[in-house]
């Protein structure tokens, strides 16, 4: 096959060159959201697409995250396609009413004959020194609710392919990107690509550990695997890339053939994701583990502004690699 040309771009620019591409290719796509237009967001990843595409379609909104959901559902209803920003993940509580009982619903209760095609994208992520209100990852939420899909990208590769889908299905879809990685680069294609929802992507192959990583703890867990290569340990990378749908087959696959997992995830870890994949992981590869299934999530407090504090809130390189370490019984 062919070698396809790629660039080196930012997670961010990966964001905004989804966007452009897709707002260019169907006039129904536009984005709503506060500081969107004229300030491209607080992180800057919208910047220029207001030039571009003018304020019709790139629309500044007041401070009010229900308000502007809710029209982000009806537009959707509609024959739109908007794609909703919210500013931080923590004021997805605001929305809660409009995508779990609104967007998530409406074609199960129109038997069908209503779609809402919409995107609502945001943030998650600590160690910004954001503190509390500013710095939570809540997207195991949006996995609990039937009707919605749930996207966490780790890499500019899936940022943009993902994003891409997601703006192109006709279901409500929650998009998080975890705000530390917006300067993060790497490769992606110069040539039109779609990632399909509901494939895992191994990241790294391994025959002794599998660790399954989502979002930011994605590059944790690959600098684990460095590191764990060091002392004899071949540990192998998995992302389930999206929650909802979730790929099962992949994850299971994965730890039949290593027969030990850790699962790492930087939302809380009572009721959260890394329970529903730990579980997936137990049930379906039961009888290959050597060892139970351990668990990798953020500390159950809410996030410190204190950065000696908030450092150890979450999974690290060194934490995941000592834990790997001890199931394995390498000293």
């Amino acid at each position: 096959m062919p070698e396809v040309a790629t660039r080196e771009m930012t997670f961010a620019q990966a964001i905004r060159e989804a966007l452009a591409e897709e707002m260019r290719r169907d006039p129904t796509v536009c984005i709503l959201g506060e500081d969107v237009a004229e300030a491209g967001t607080p992180f800057k990843v919208l910047a220029g697409l207001v030039e571009e595409f003018g304020a019709n379609r790139v629309i500044d909104t007041p401070i009010s995250e229900a308000g502007f959901a809710g029209v982000g559902v009806g537009a959707a209803m509609t024959g739109m396609r908007p794609v909703v920003d919210i500013m931080f993940g923590d004021f997805l509580t605001l929305t809660m009413d409009q995508m779990v009982n609104q967007a998530a619903k409406v074609h199960y209760m129109s038997g069908g004959k209503w779609k809402v095609p919409m995107v609502l994208r945001t943030t998650m992520g600590a160690t910004r020194r954001s503190a509390a209100q500013h710095s939570q990852s809540l997207h195991a939420w949006f996995s609990h609710v039937p009707g919605l899909k749930v996207i966490l990208p780790s890499t500019p590769y899936d940022a943009k392919g993902l994003l891409k889908a997601a703006i192109r299905d006709n279901n409500p879809v929650i998009f998080f990107e975890d705000k530390m990685m917006y300067k993060l680069k790497g490769p992606v294609p110069e040539e039109e690509y779609i990632i399909p929802l509901g494939v895992a992507d191994v990241k790294r192959a391994g025959d002794d550990i599998t660790i399954v990583a989502t979002s930011s703890m994605v590059q944790v867990a690959l600098g684990a695997a460095t590191m764990l290569e060091k002392v004899g340990i071949s540990a192998e990378v998995v992302d389930p890339r999206t929650t909802w749908p979730l790929d099962e087959k992949t994850l299971i696959e994965s730890v039949k053939k290593t027969s030990r997992a850790i699962v790492v995830d930087e939302g809380y870890g009572r009721y959260g994701v890394t329970a529903e994949l730990a579980s997936v992981i137990a049930e379906g590869a039961f009888y290959s583990l050597d060892a139970p299934v351990k668990r990798m999530g953020a500390m159950h407090v809410p996030i410190p502004f204190s950065p000696t504090l908030e450092d150890v809130t979450v999974p690290t390189e060194q934490t995941v690699f000592e834990a790997a370490r001890g199931m394995c019984k390498r000293a």
